[in-house]
């Protein structure tokens, strides 16, 4: 694949996070179905979250919700490559935090580009609430320009 300006490197993302895929998420063409790679990316910044500080996100009294997502498809992965998601945190709000995502081959170049973004609510009643300081500590080591 011809390199492109706008598709970064995997050296752009400071968190790498290892991710496995399963038989079951390659489609009938061969390669991981689209949804998987929304799957891969939801495990890999909660796994980063959750195992860094050991946070347990069924009795938090917040929740980090997703309030938008996308993912430009640059080449196909496919069972069973290794994978790595790699993470960025591009805005970090009061009550939000946007992610640039990038998945590869572990020897690859970046095959995929997703956003995400989390918005962090009360538990009960739904409302925004400022991340947590623990969280905002961990992900401001992940702000790039």
């Amino acid at each position: 694949m011809p390199a492109r300006d706008d598709v970064p490197a995997v050296t752009d993302f400071p968190v790498h996070w290892p991710v496995t895929t399963r038989w079951t998420d390659n489609d009938m063409f061969g390669h991981l179905n689209n949804a998987v790679y929304y799957g891969l990316f939801d495990t890999a910044i909660n796994a980063w979250i959750d195992t860094t500080l050991g946070i347990d996100p069924l009795t938090a009294p917040w929740l980090g919700v997703v309030a938008e997502s996308g993912c430009r498809y640059l080449a196909e992965l496919r069972f069973p490559d290794p994978l790595i998601v790699g993470l960025a945190v591009t805005r970090l709000g009061t009550s939000s935090v946007t992610y640039r995502l990038g998945l590869w081959a572990a020897d690859g170049p970046v095959a995929a580009v997703g956003h995400w973004v989390h918005v962090y609510v009360d538990r009960d009643s739904r409302r925004p609430v400022p991340i947590p300081e623990p969280i905002r500590d961990l992900l401001a080591r992940a702000v790039t320009g």
